[in-house]
């Protein structure tokens, strides 16, 4: 067995704890980076890209998607104005202050209540949490562990009930079970492990008169766990890129793993993207090609701190070498119905998707936009070649359901406006801060009967599919300092995607900084905003934020003065409340305080105004976060998840005090008496 390497002397970007890095991502900042591609400069479409047929689109008012799930009325590209017409409505509250409390710490005049916690029973016939007699079966029927992506769906014709769907992304077993020992992990552990993944619907009922949510058991209550049958389609369905031995087909799945974000779509659906599930894997190939494929995706280079392999041979490369390639993908699943099977989609291609998340454009395309959650990796949108069809009704929703199966992939390429002002060191370049044009490149086109057609010479369409990170090398993207959540405005139709960190810019051998990815050795991150052509090929774009310490010259919030700002490092995920403002999730602060949410402003005279609205618990991170007039539900993940911490001497109490040990849950925040979230 591969023994950690927990107490390998590194440093995580920013305040994640060595212990969080080795259990989330197998150590990835530890590791080289998978991308050792040249691409690094902005020219003419490359030699490996051909039969260029895009489909065109003029410039489209957005579509406005709502948690209903049903198609809304066309939104407007008016701004982030209110009903009243006060610009910036939505963040009027008293910002929090950094901290490092062992608590989610609210702005005065708001509560707070705990919606679900680790543990907590789904069904009428699961048992309660005991934390020093956990089994799988019971794991199975009780909300899943590290929750990450929250959707909240109403559900129609009952007022104040909902769907709440949540993601578990990653089990940390040092924290789940007492006395663990890794070299001596047992069956049942790793059985635990695995029904701690996954995904919970769950119904909840609103409290009157406040923002509380409690869960019921409900008819559509369900766990997907890594154990749950998943079906492929798309054009890598049936490949062999996808056969094994427990699945000659090529077509069916056990279970989703690393889950991270993800969006609820305009019919309804939930989509959620896997992530760093290459540490779950071990091995590599004696194939010099089947290993630099896996070396890509950092398998056999991580540290997989895990062990399933021990008891699942579907997790050692040696015995099943394809398994890994069923993972990776952009995960669909019908909350609405518990018998459904989910579905991954191939035609959204394979990499460590953060999300999907859909913008709808005036003529019914629905455009789906990803990053890749990756030091020097790449953002990508998917255009679908099939309309929307509004309602709720049977036909419409097969149809809807099949929406993300045909289309065209693309990967961005960017170029900034100023090359010659870029220096690593973050100067803002111009009075218009950093800006620049991009283009969409067609990687992959899938056809009306799931067969896809390759726009990457010397790849087919099966190999950029499953290998599209290798597609994205050839078409020559834009290395992002790790692309995360990307999310389309509902008000304006602008697309923002949270770039975390990338301490390893401007390293030796290294990509150097660009308009971009302004700073050497980032670790605080920016937020990059998007014009997007949605169905086109062509956008602009400038940076609204340069994180980190507003004192320091290294830092941009769009052109705000920077002494009426709160700190933020480390964007993660992003949401929008009704007004039109960004609200931003952090993970992995490097300013030396608790991570938190953000508010900001993105019209008018005081765009780029940047406030905290709360901080999570110690060792924590902010996660899911969702925003709407009567509550802002966020999911701490991980809290105590500190390198001096053990069950033994927990680092955290939170969130039921005491002597209890911490367990990963969902928060409710409303404001006290009734009222709007951030109205005066």
């Amino acid at each position: 067995m591969k023994p950690l390497a927990l107490f390998v002397a590194h440093e995580p970007a920013g305040s994640r704890s060595r212990v969080t890095c080795q259990y989330k991502c197998g150590n990835a900042c530890f590791h080289e980076v998978p991308n050792t591609s040249s691409n690094t400069y902005f020219g003419d479409i490359v030699a490996g890209i051909s039969r260029r047929r895009v489909l065109q689109g003029g410039a489209a008012a957005v579509v406005a998607i709502g948690a209903v799930g049903a198609l809304a009325a066309c939104g407007d590209d008016a701004g982030a104005g209110t009903a009243d017409g006060a610009p910036g409505t939505g963040t009027g509250f008293a910002p929090v202050a950094p901290n490092t409390e062992d608590a989610v710490v609210i702005p005065e005049g708001y509560e707070q209540g705990v919606v679900i916690r680790w543990g907590d029973p789904l069904f009428a016939d699961a048992p309660e949490f005991d934390f020093f007699a956990q089994t799988p079966a019971a794991q199975a029927k009780q909300f899943g562990y590290n929750n990450d992506f929250a959707g909240l769906l109403p559900i129609e014709g009952q007022a104040g009930k909902y769907l709440l769907v949540v993601n578990h992304e990653y089990s940390t077993e040092v924290f789940m079970f007492p006395g663990y020992k890794p070299e001596a992990i047992s069956k049942e552990q790793v059985e635990i492990a695995m029904a701690a993944h996954g995904l919970t619907v769950v119904e909840v009922h609103g409290e009157f008169g406040t923002g509380r949510l409690k869960p019921v058991f409900g008819k559509y209550n369900r766990r997907i766990t890594a154990t749950t049958e998943f079906l492929l389609t798309g054009p890598a369905a049936g490949s062999p890129l996808l056969k094994t031995t427990a699945d000659p087909t090529g077509t069916k799945v056990l279970g989703t793993i690393n889950n991270c974000s993800g969006g609820v779509t305009p019919w309804g659906t939930v989509l959620s993207g896997e992530e760093n599930f290459n540490a779950y894997f071990i091995g590599t190939s004696a194939d010099p090609a089947t290993a630099a494929r896996l070396e890509r995706y950092g398998i056999g280079e991580s540290d997989s701190p895990h062990f399933w392999e021990k008891f699942d041979k579907r997790f050692d490369v040696a015995a099943e070498p394809n398994e890994s390639n069923r993972f990776g993908w952009v995960v669909e699943v019908d909350p609405w119905d518990p018998e459904s099977t989910p579905v991954k989609h191939t035609a959204l291609g394979r990499f460590k998707h953060e999300a999907a998340n859909i913008h709808v454009t005036e003529d019914g395309t629905v455009v789906a936009y990803s990053g890749d959650d990756e030091r020097f990796d790449y953002m990508y949108k998917f255009v679908s070649a099939r309309k929307i069809e509004p309602g709720t009704g049977a036909a419409s929703r097969r149809h809807n359901l099949t929406i993300l199966d045909a289309g065209t992939l693309y990967v961005a390429k960017l170029t900034g406006d100023h090359p010659d002002r870029i220096d690593g060191s973050g100067s803002v370049p111009s009075d218009q801060g950093f800006t620049g044009k991009g283009q969409w490149i067609p990687i992959l086109r899938t056809a009306e009967d799931g067969r896809g057609e390759s726009l990457v010479d010397g790849m087919s369409a099966e190999e950029v599919a499953v290998f599209t990170r290798l597609a994205g090398d050839k078409a020559g993207a834009t290395k992002m300092d790790r692309p995360e959540d990307f999310e389309a405005n509902p008000k304006t139709g602008k697309v923002y995607v949270a770039l975390t960190n990338n301490t390893k810019r401007g390293t030796d051998g290294k990509a150097a900084a660009d308009e971009a990815n302004p700073r050497n050795e980032n670790k605080n991150g920016q937020v990059l905003e998007i014009t997007d052509d949605h169905a086109g090929t062509e956008f602009t774009w400038s940076l609204l934020l340069v994180c980190g310490d507003p004192a320091t010259a290294d830092t941009y919030f769009a052109g705000y003065d920077k002494t009426k700002v709160s700190p933020i490092s480390c964007p993660d995920n992003l949401a929008f409340d009704p007004y039109g403002n960004l609200w931003i999730s952090t993970d992995g602060n490097a300013l030396d305080a608790n991570d938190g949410l953000f508010a900001v402003v993105l019209d008018g005279d005081r765009r780029g105004e940047t406030k905290q609205f709360l901080s999570v618990p110690v060792g924590g991170e902010t996660c899911g976060p969702v925003i709407t007039e009567e509550r802002v539900i966020v999911c701490v993940q991980h809290p105590g998840e500190t390198d001096d911490a053990s069950v033994e001497n927990p680092a955290s109490h939170w969130p039921d005090g005491g002597t209890w040990q911490p367990r990963p849950a969902v928060v409710a925040v409303w404001k006290s008496g009734g009222g709007r979230i951030g109205v005066e």
